[in-house]
């Protein structure tokens, strides 16, 4: 059985919605030159490099920073998050930080404002993507009432575990809005976010226990990473950061929001049954009574090919659930021609190779749905796969989408799979849309 710790706390039924794959997409070069009108920002600009806040009168601070000390770094942090009273901040950092030194400096530059967040592959700030870099936003005293809780040993976690958690932040989350010297007002509701070690395996597990503890309160998450070294993943609560470890957040707020998931892929008529797996660690022995990297290769018109992350990035498998088709991304090919994946896989399912259409088309049509619900959003707390990344630099797209990444608030981080409602999924842009007071 697992542990769990926490302090720090809204609800009526608030569903995810998701935006897949339209059959309209876009050419890479309309995508490129719609960019090049509205100039570009990516994490090759300097312009994007350093502590960024945000404009005046949004509300939702956010900061970058590219200092290797860990203690210049969190400075640069806390001076860029500005002076506005803070409930809770989220960070997201390279694996590259020494985790110690950095948890020491953040505690110490943030006092008593709790601080939470993960190791990544790759982050997301104000100026879109970018590498080795502490990422931050802040969530104002004013409009958020925030718990957390630590989840020990998430490969030991149990259904029970879930039930307990959710009654704690729940507790936890009535008395802080009773104490308030300001209410949120009946408006308020809540949502949730997990952040999880992004190796431990257990993320299906966690997520699906605690979606149905929280029973009306919308969930999303994502796994932590490790720049694809593919070693150990952390998580930062209260002060240190955390391997085998979850950490669940309960937001409540008087701002609209909208939890949300897409993806920019459509199935084929190209399918592979697995046939010989290891499900508890996420393996592929066979697929059609064949190695599995070797059939996957031939599926996708690359036998013969090394398989590298860009390929598995490009040629991603969906497997239908309840109605709609969810990646399961590979995440390598092993020596004896195994397939590891992201996520859970066992004997029996029936996979479709993927063929994907425009992923900046797909997340304009995206940000058009999230417009409808919330108005323009001042914070998306966004959590993009790694994959999805990988194949941006792969089709010359990173400049665009980080260009679309910063004209709408996005701050967030590259993650080895998403979480949302009870789905832990892949290859998808997942997250919160938090819209104006």
């Amino acid at each position: 059985m697992s542990s769990f710790t926490g302090p720090r706390i809204g609800l009526a039924r608030r569903h995810p919605w998701s935006t897949l794959a339209g059959s309209h997409p876009r050419t890479e070069r309309e995508a490129q030159a719609a960019s090049m009108s509205t100039g570009e920002i990516s994490a090759d600009n300097p312009s994007a490099n350093g502590p960024v806040t945000t404009a005046s009168g949004d509300g939702m601070p956010r900061a970058v920073t590219h200092a290797e000390r860990p203690d210049e770094a969190a400075r640069d942090l806390r001076a860029g998050l500005g002076e506005v009273p803070l409930e809770l901040v989220v960070v997201f950092c390279a694996p590259s930080y020494d985790r110690n030194a950095l948890a020491d400096a953040l505690a110490r530059e943030f006092g008593m404002v709790p601080v939470i967040g993960c190791t990544t592959a790759g982050e997301i700030g104000p100026g879109g993507y970018t590498t080795n870099a502490l990422v931050a936003v802040g969530f104002p005293s004013e409009d958020f009432c925030i718990v957390t809780a630590l989840v020990d040993h998430v490969d030991r976690f149990e259904i029970a575990d879930s039930t307990a958690i959710a009654r704690s932040l729940l507790s936890r989350r009535d008395r802080a809005m009773a104490s308030r010297p300001v209410p949120l007002g009946e408006d308020a509701r809540s949502f949730a976010m997990l952040l999880i070690d992004g190796l431990s395996m257990s993320e299906e597990t966690v997520v699906s226990a605690l979606h149905n503890a929280l029973i009306d309160i919308p969930l999303f998450g994502a796994s932590a990473g490790d720049d694809l070294h593919f070693e150990r993943t952390f998580v930062l609560h209260e002060g240190a950061f955390h391997p085998n470890a979850a950490v669940v957040t309960l937001f409540t707020t008087n701002r609209p929001f909208t939890v949300f998931r897409t993806q920019h892929f459509v199935s084929s008529d190209r399918k592979m049954v697995v046939t010989g797996a290891d499900p508890q660690h996420r393996i592929v022995h066979e697929i059609n009574a064949e190695p599995a990297g070797r059939e996957y290769a031939r599926l996708v018109g690359l036998e013969g090919e090394p398989l590298t992350p860009m390929i598995f990035a490009a040629h991603p498998v969906v497997v239908r659930v309840g109605g709609q088709y969810h990646v399961r991304s590979i995440q390598k090919v092993n020596d004896d021609e195994s397939l590891t994946f992201f996520c859970a896989i066992d004997e029996g399912i029936v996979l479709t190779v993927a063929e994907g259409v425009d992923p900046v088309s797909n997340f304009d049509g995206l940000i058009g749905g999230i417009e409808e619900e919330v108005g323009a959003p001042d914070l998306i707390l966004g959590c993009d796969c790694i994959l999805r990344r990988l194949e941006m630099e792969q089709r010359q797209l990173n400049a665009v989408m980080s260009e679309r990444l910063a004209r709408n608030r996005v701050v967030g981080f590259c993650a080895y799979g998403e979480q949302v409602n009870g789905m832990h999924v892949n290859q998808t842009f997942t997250g919160v849309a938090i819209g104006g007071r």
